[in-house]
C-alpha cells in the first residue's frame, strides 16, 4: 500500500505546503505592491514587501527543485487539450514570474540612488548585488509590467480552479487539497 506522498492522483505534501505557502505570500505581496501608494505608508510596507519577495525567491527555488525530484500528477482523461497547454503554460509563467519578480525586486534595490541592503524581516541584511542604473531601471520596468500580469494571471488561475470545483465538479482542485477522487 503506498503512502498518501506516494499517490499518482493528487500532489503530493510537499508541493501542497509549497504551493499554499507561496500562494498566500504571492498575494499579499501583490496587494502591497499595487496598492503601497494609495492603502499604506511605503516607507513601512516596502520593507515587508521586500522580505516577502526574498521568501518567495527562496521557496520558488526549493518548490522548482522540489518539482523537478516530484512530477506533478497527470491531469485527468476528461481535461481538454487545450486545458492541459494552457495549465502548463500558465504554470511555467507562474515559475518564471515567481522567480523573476523578486529578483527583478532585488535589482532595483540594488540599483537605487541609495542603495540599502534588504533587511529580511529585521533578522539580517541581504548583500546588494553589483547592478547598474541601466539594469535597475530596466528590472523596474519588468517589475512592475509583470507585477500586472502575475495579478491576472492569479485571478486566472484561481478562477480556473473555482471553474473546476464549482462547475465541472470534476475534483481537479481536490488534487492540490491532498484529496483524492473518494475524498481522502
Amino acid at each position: 500500500m503506498s503512502s498518501a506522498t506516494d499517490r499518482t492522483d493528487r500532489y503530493n505534501r510537499g508541493a501542497i505546503a509549497f504551493h499554499w505557502t507561496i500562494a498566500l505570500l504571492v498575494i499579499v505581496n501583490i496587494i502591497i505592491g499595487l496598492f503601497h501608494e494609495s492603502l499604506f505608508d511605503p516607507r513601512q510596507v516596502m520593507p515587508l514587501h521586500k522580505s516577502i519577495g526574498m521568501l518567495v525567491l527562496v521557496l520558488s527555488v526549493g518548490r522548482l527543485v522540489w518539482r523537478l525530484i516530484h512530477p506533478a500528477p497527470p491531469l485527468p482523461s476528461h481535461v481538454s487539450k487545450w486545458e492541459g497547454k494552457t495549465s502548463r503554460t500558465v504554470q511555467v509563467i507562474f515559475y518564471v514570474l515567481m522567480i523573476g519578480m523578486p529578483l527583478s525586486g532585488w535589482f532595483m534595490a540594488s540599483g537605487a540612488r541609495n542603495p540599502q541592503p534588504i533587511n529580511w524581516f529585521g533578522l539580517f541584511d541581504i548583500p546588494l548585488l553589483p547592478v547598474g542604473k541601466s539594469i535597475a531601471g530596466a528590472s523596474h520596468e519588468f517589475h512592475e509590467l509583470a507585477g500586472y500580469l502575475f495579478a491576472a494571471l492569479v485571478v486566472l488561475h484561481i478562477a480556473g480552479a473555482l471553474r473546476h470545483h464549482f462547475i465541472l465538479r470534476d475534483r481537479v482542485l481536490d488534487r492540490m487539497l491532498g484529496r483524492t477522487a473518494t475524498g481522502n
